[in-house]
């Protein structure tokens, strides 16, 4: 695809921004904000991504992951302000979920340890289990917030934090999950995924596309949810205080 055709999609970016100031929904700002951003972005991106392929050096492929991660949690810790330590807790989460992930990964042989398979992969593990964090941040703080009295008499009767939460926590990780299993259920019918379409764009053969495909989908739910679990059982815990009253972040009162 040429410069030339790829200023032609510009095209879809300007129907939204018509359609946002046609209909006063005054997001025309943001989309042109983010197809800016995201242009500079992925096109940064892709030179890196060049150089770190060429010398597929384990140390550049890590320090990718790394910004990787930190970004991620960044973004995702948006989500749970006023949460004392949420950053650690969540790169913490997403870690884990990553190495669990790329450990069976290369360790089954189901991808070479080459950085052109690791870091597509660990992108998509590591976005994946953002929103995961993102999803599980709200419903916590939303599910504690709405059960305050169910769980402040639990307290009063003698429960612990943890017996008094662990209903909510599990239904936290239940409710993050959901796009996660929806997606995977409907890929193929309702949808062909990002990954499938581009190597079948670039000539690969459907069914090795799907089978690369089948391997993301089945990795993204169990980091999924590794990354939920831990962020959950790391988490709750903080919406205690020493004396194990529950004491919610402003934000979720």
């Amino acid at each position: 695809m040429s410069l030339l055709t790829l200023s032609f999609t510009l095209a879809f970016v300007a129907i939204a921004v018509v359609l946002s100031t046609w209909l006063k929904i005054g997001v025309q700002r943001d989309i042109i904000v983010a197809a800016i951003r995201s242009s500079i972005q992925l096109l940064a991106v892709g030179y890196v991504l060049k150089i770190v392929f060429g010398l597929n050096n384990p140390v550049f492929i890590v320090l990718m992951i790394i910004v990787m991660i930190v970004v991620a949690t960044q973004n995702a810790a948006k989500r749970g302000k006023g949460i004392m330590g949420v950053s650690w807790r969540i790169l913490i989460a997403i870690t884990i979920a990553e190495a669990i992930a790329q450990s069976l990964l290369m360790g089954l042989h189901i991808i070479p340890a080459k950085a052109q398979y690791i870091i597509p992969i660990s992108g998509m593990i590591i976005g994946n289990a953002m929103i995961v964090s993102g999803l599980l941040l709200n419903r916590l703080q939303s599910e504690a917030s709405s059960h305050r009295q169910e769980i402040v008499t639990l307290l009063a009767l003698g429960g612990t934090p943890k017996q008094s939460m662990m209903p909510y926590v599990k239904q936290a990780i239940r409710a993050s999950l959901i796009p996660t299993i929806d997606s995977t259920k409907t890929t193929g019918l309702v949808q062909l995924p990002g990954m499938m379409t581009g190597q079948i764009i670039a000539g690969t053969d459907p069914i090795i596309a799907v089978r690369f495909q089948l391997v993301v989908l089945f990795t993204f739910m169990a980091s999924a949810m590794i990354a939920s679990i831990t962020l959950g059982f790391l988490t709750f815990p903080t919406l205690f205080n020493r004396h194990q009253q529950l004491s919610l972040p402003a934000s979720s009162k």
